[in-house]
């Protein structure tokens, strides 16, 4: 979840070099501060980089920001063989054979994300601080098969953020606070808080987020990254510590749309495992880079909602801004009123939430380990409160008592919200694209970041994240500007399955505006 739940639901920014990265030469110098994937690669195919210097160069970086200079505490776990698995693709290079575009791309996983890799699956709770899955998400085998190194696990804002209406998003019990690599006082969103701050501070140049609502587009907005938060059932959610399945996704993270595309077509596959991949099969693509290079917004229809994303007085001159970029680049933005029914559903929402987290929390930790202290969620409620001097520091679990006391989820209560939400969502949605003949509908993600405050909580104006994450249609979020130096995303908001729409016009938008900024490590405004 994000900071809005329902629901509540150093290195300053110049250019960082690292020595004796080189495989020709261990004296070579080489720019490594927002470098793409396919700089990587390039480098790694001339003989300049391997596999191997690209990972232990960013298991340094971690080293440094992670834990000395900043602190950021974005990362929970290294993985011991990152090394060893860069090293094996070094040789499958060498010996001729490349897997695709992130053959030994370093990537870190959100640490709900199950491996086989000698890293705990924590969702941030220290009642699972030594669960080791037996085996990896099916994303992660994707990703593995594709030639990703797995270089670490990310913090998050524990369980996903759906502990307490009054959280600090970023915080876990295993991960302490994720800082904002902009401002060091300032929160990051959440719940894939670690995996934003990762990808923008430069510890990997890709990172894997989840989702149930504002997740992964918060976090990359406030952070100044680009997330895909693709339609549900595109991505499997085999093996992911759950919330909801009506809502959960995982998506790609990265500082440009042509890199997260890269990662989103080596995530996607057929699993049958997960109930919502089948519907995905004739909407699958292995690479969603196809027609980025000629993507274009001129002829493109963009709408605009008046009642959507207009919550932070900071942030509306900035989206102001981006729009008058779009259509001096062709596009023409539509003003098309109320987005149809967006305030009608929030109730319905966090009541799917809450049924649908009781039931798929207890059937994932039933499976767990043994020796673990808790194999269901009155488990861990009671676990909490026998650690709550660690575990609740700073806000309680009001939201773990309420998922609780709900019924099954043949309760008539919970089939009802979930027809009106979902319906509802879509509704309005499809309504305007249809009405308008638009392409994308587009909105500010979040206000600027705001100060970490563990005794109030999150201060949270609002969020935009709702209508395509409750209905399970795609969002992509790009940087489109700052706030004294704080980011701030635009989502562009599309139809079921139309990922490589959105992604193009996102993609064509990030070329004209450049929006991103790199990381100032300011301790704060």
């Amino acid at each position: 979840m994000s900071g809005k739940i329902i629901i509540k639901l150093m290195f300053a920014g110049c250019a960082f070099f690292f020595s004796s990265l080189g495989a020709a030469s261990s004296t070579s110098e080489v720019a490594m501060n927002e470098v793409s994937v396919i700089q990587l690669q390039d480098k790694m195919a001339s003989g300049e980089l391997t596999a191997s210097a690209i990972t232990r160069f960013y298991l340094d970086r971690i080293a440094k920001l992670n834990h000395q200079g900043p602190s950021l505490h974005a990362v929970i776990a290294t993985n011991p063989n990152a090394l060893a698995i860069a090293q094996q693709l070094d040789e499958e290079r060498s010996a001729g054979k490349v897997r695709g575009p992130l053959h030994g791309i370093p990537v870190i996983l959100k640490d709900n994300i199950d491996t086989l890799d000698p890293m705990p699956t924590t969702a941030g709770s220290l009642a699972l601080a030594e669960h080791f899955a037996k085996e990896d998400a099916f994303v992660v085998a994707q990703l593995r098969r594709a030639g990703a190194v797995i270089l670490a696990k990310a913090n998050l804002s524990e369980w996903a953020n759906f502990r307490s209406e009054h959280s600090v998003s970023g915080w876990s019990s295993v991960g302490g606070q994720t800082l904002n690599p902009y401002v060091l006082n300032r929160n990051t969103c959440g719940s894939s808080s670690g995996s934003a701050v990762s990808v923008s501070a430069n510890l990997a140049p890709l990172a894997v987020g989840t989702e149930t609502d504002g997740s992964i587009v918060c976090p990359s907005a406030v952070n100044g990254i680009v997330g895909i938060k693709p339609t549900l059932g595109l991505i499997s959610r085999s093996g992911i510590v759950p919330i909801a399945h009506s809502q959960d996704t995982a998506g790609p993270m990265a500082r440009t749309v042509y890199d997260a595309a890269l990662m989103l077509g080596a995530m996607v596959g057929l699993d049958s495992s997960d109930e919502d991949s089948a519907e995905s099969k004739d909407h699958l693509q292995s690479d969603y880079t196809l027609g980025l290079q000629g993507a274009t917004l001129k002829g493109a229809r963009i709408g605009v909602a008046s009642n959507l994303g207009t919550f932070s007085h900071k942030a509306n001159p900035v989206f102001v801004a981006a729009l008058e970029q779009m259509r001096r680049a062709g596009a023409e933005v539509i003003e098309v009123g109320d987005m149809p029914h967006l305030d009608e559903y929030g109730d319905a929402e966090y009541e799917v939430l809450l049924y649908e987290f009781k039931a798929e929390l207890n059937a994932y930790l039933k499976k767990v380990e043994e020796v673990l202290p808790v194999h269901s969620l009155s488990e861990l409620i009671s676990f909490n409160l026998q650690h709550r001097e660690k575990t609740m520091p700073h806000f309680g679990q009001e939201i773990l008592y309420k998922a609780r006391d709900r019924g099954p989820l043949t309760d008539p209560i919970y089939i009802s919200a979930r027809k009106k939400s979902r319906s509802l969502a879509r509704s309005g949605i499809d309504t305007l694209l249809e009405k308008h003949q638009l392409d994308a509908i587009v909105t500010t993600v979040a206000q600027p970041a705001w100060t970490i405050d563990p005794i109030n909580g999150d201060h949270y104006l609002g969020g935009s994240s709702s209508s395509a994450a409750v209905s399970g249609y795609p969002s992509v979020t790009v940087p489109m500007g700052d706030v004294r130096g704080l980011p701030v995303g635009v989502a562009f908001i599309g139809g079921r399955w139309q990922e490589k729409k959105i992604i193009g016009l996102a993609h064509a938008y990030e070329q004209v505006s450049k929006a991103r900024i790199v990381p100032t490590y300011r301790p704060s405004l």
